[in-house]
């Protein structure tokens, strides 16, 4: 099969959707490596929407998860739910605090969090069949409940999420913004980004590194 790899975004914008320099960095080189690509996300409500002017909620705001990311792949996408993870040969998640808002409540109960049912269902069926998956910036803290506890992940260096991560039975490995964590046993590749990034250059080095890896993974 062709590579093709499927990319799971949670809306657009950093505060209350997938981040989008993050995104566009991950298509980028999907698109330098000649790799197909096909983004998915969820049809549902965002947890709220955030003025990104200010920093506030906008009350009484609702956006749809699924409508917000056709923004970033320029229509170019379907529900998650209509997800084959047989038709792929690997998923990334980019991060963006919908991964913890809209694809799992981490921004609100912390190590108690609750993660999307379709999500894991599609995730797990990439995992089942040995496929390689890529998270990075926030998404790695879904790792422990919806893939597997005992697999090293990154959120790069922040003590409170990476304890968080502990809490779940997780296995974090601090890193830097321009390094990955690879678990070449079950395939998963993740990076901080913009949990430590400063610039889109250095979230960069990262993302291209991730995309990397898992090409790698992919072809072995």
């Amino acid at each position: 099969m062709k590579k093709k790899v499927a990319v799971i975004l949670s809306g657009c914008g950093f505060q209350d959707g997938a981040e989008i320099y993050e995104t566009t960095l991950t298509l980028l080189r999907l698109d330098q490596l000649n790799i197909a690509y096909r983004c998915f996300a969820p049809d549902i409500d965002q947890h709220h929407v955030i003025n990104h002017l200010t920093g506030d909620v906008a009350e009484g705001e609702t956006r749809n998860v699924l409508v917000e990311s056709a923004r970033l792949a320029r229509g170019e996408i379907d529900a998650l739910d209509t997800l084959d993870p047989e038709q792929f040969s690997a998923v990334i998640l980019p991060g963006g605090f919908g991964a913890a808002k809209n694809l799992c409540d981490f921004a609100l109960k912390g190590a108690e969090m609750t993660i999307l049912d379709t999500l894991v269902e599609k995730v797990q069926g990439f995992y089942a069949d040995k496929k390689p998956i890529g998270l990075m910036c926030i998404a790695p803290v879904m790792v422990p409940h919806m893939i597997d506890a005992g697999i090293p992940v990154t959120i790069g260096q922040d003590a409170s999420i990476s304890g968080a991560v502990s809490a779940m039975g997780g296995l974090h490995k601090s890193c830097t913004v321009s390094e990955v964590v690879i678990d070449r046993e079950h395939k998963v590749v993740t990076t901080p980004a913009y949990m430590l990034a400063g610039r889109i250059s250095e979230a960069a080095f990262g993302i291209f590194k991730l995309v990397d890896k898992i090409d790698e993974m992919m072809a072995s």
